[in-house]
């Protein structure tokens, strides 16, 4: 019910900038459609990933095709600018809902270069001979650069040499599916492998460890040496860099990169020759975060973020704020206003505050069960713009009832987070949010 709550919402918002006009809209009728595709996270490169499962798609006589292609394009619109991933299910498809080949024709033809030269891979999961032929009809019609992204996976195994299977929301009508196909083939299911016990983290780890073990093994710093390291070449030699932020880097340097500050040993980006490099590491060590930067416990609030009235939202941004731990607040003062930063040079780096939304959103916040569904995207999304966007508003000094805080409190002298915790283990918030001052 919440899904369609939030799928209706997508709807309506989508019927909006399209001027209303519903012959060119998805209707609310439709909202299984987000359960056709679905934005399950990043993958190991830092981009996009959009998952479309056929088993969800409904029958013909349910679904206007032209509705499907526009909400598609709508969806995609959002994120064509980065560099994205989609993996095809292939399982579910038949007579029933199977569109005809001159909607996949025109389909193709609508998805002009804007939406092909950003799609670094597209993964087809239990391949059919139908969509072999498929291929070799549309063949001729699709660019040679085009078919090397094209990757089949016969099954979920081999997708896993791709991509971490566990974030992806794959529907349990596939998952049986794969298991039905391993035990046709007997003798090939690999026998069952126990987990290893978990390693304890380096006293130099950076990616994968909490913000207070990193405080403690770092002299009581509340800014992560990573965060502040990636920060400050950025700031210095990156702000007007095109696409920062948007662009992904060499997934074997991003890996080398991190084992080298894992073992503590000293980065330095000009070596590399590649501006966005920084950037991903930055992105890395927020989304690899044992639990995100906002918190689990603040997720449902932000997602009412779009039913606050525009006049109120930066107000109510604060308030969600106020909840946070101590040592998040900090962090996130500190990368919000590097990020107010970059979006102020965006007339040379061609990243607005919107832009950079949705490029942290879910790399800020996710939630504590599952993935975040498509349709969450939009107050995700929101809600970071409003951070960068007024930025000296949201972080600025509070007034209680009856008092005025003045911004004098230097981050060093804030008290520590280690002391306060409720029964539960939960960090209390500090009642020195509002006047923090990051150096």
């Amino acid at each position: 019910a919440e899904e369609e709550r939030r799928g209706a919402a997508h709807n309506k918002q989508l019927s909006s900038r399209r001027g209303g006009n519903k012959a060119h809209t998805v209707s609310e009728c439709d909202s299984g459609l987000f359960w056709f595709i679905i934005f399950p996270g990043d993958d190991r490169q830092g981009r996009r990933i959009f998952t479309f499962s056929c088993c969800r798609l409904p029958p013909l006589h349910q679904l206007n095709h032209q509705r499907l292609l526009e909400y598609l394009k709508y969806t995609l619109d959002q994120h064509v600018e980065n560099d994205y991933t989609i993996v095809y299910f292939h399982y579910g498809l038949s007579s029933q809902n199977k569109p005809s080949l001159g909607w996949l024709q025109n389909a193709y033809k609508e998805f002009d270069r804007k939406y092909k030269k950003n799609l670094k891979a597209l993964y087809v999961v239990h391949p059919t001979s139908l969509i072999k032929a498929l291929w070799n009809i549309f063949k001729p019609l699709i660019s040679h650069k085009f078919g090397k992204k094209v990757t089949y996976c016969s099954n979920l195994r081999e997708l896993r040499e791709h991509l971490q299977c566990d974030q992806l929301l794959i529907p349990p009508e596939v998952v049986r599916y794969d298991e039905k196909l391993r035990n046709l083939h007997k003798g090939q299911t690999a026998p069952p492998t126990k987990t290893p016990p978990p390693r304890p983290p380096l006293p130099t780890q950076q990616f994968g460890v909490s913000l207070q073990y990193l405080r403690d093994k770092n002299q009581g710093e509340l800014i992560p040496p990573v965060l502040r390291w990636t920060v400050t070449y950025l700031r210095e030699k990156g702000l007007h860099t095109e696409g920062l932020f948007r662009r992904s880097a060499s997934a074997q340097t991003v890996r080398q990169v991190q084992r080298l500050y894992d073992q503590g040993k000293p980065v330095n980006f000009d070596d590399y020759g590649d501006m966005h490099l920084p950037a991903v590491i930055l992105k890395t060590f927020l989304r690899e975060l044992p639990q995100p930067l906002l918190t689990f416990q603040a997720y449902e609030q932000i997602l009412g973020i779009t039913s606050v009235e525009s006049s109120l939202r930066v107000t109510h941004c604060r308030l969600i704020l106020r909840s946070l731990p101590e040592h998040n607040y900090a962090v996130l003062r500190y990368l919000m206003g590097f990020l107010h930063e970059v979006s102020l040079e965006s007339i040379s780096n061609k990243m607005n505050s919107s832009n950079l939304a949705c490029v942290f959103g879910l790399n800020l916040i996710w939630p504590s069960q599952g993935v975040a569904s498509l349709s969450a995207l939009v107050p995700l999304n929101l809600f970071t713009e409003l951070l960068i966007e007024y930025y000296d508003k949201v972080f600025s000094a509070q007034e209680g009832p009856g008092e005025h805080i003045r911004d004098t409190v230097e981050t060093k002298q804030a008290g520590p987070v280690t002391k306060e915790f409720t029964q539960t283990g939960t960090p209390r918030a500090s009642p020195y949010l509002s006047r923090l001052r990051i150096p």
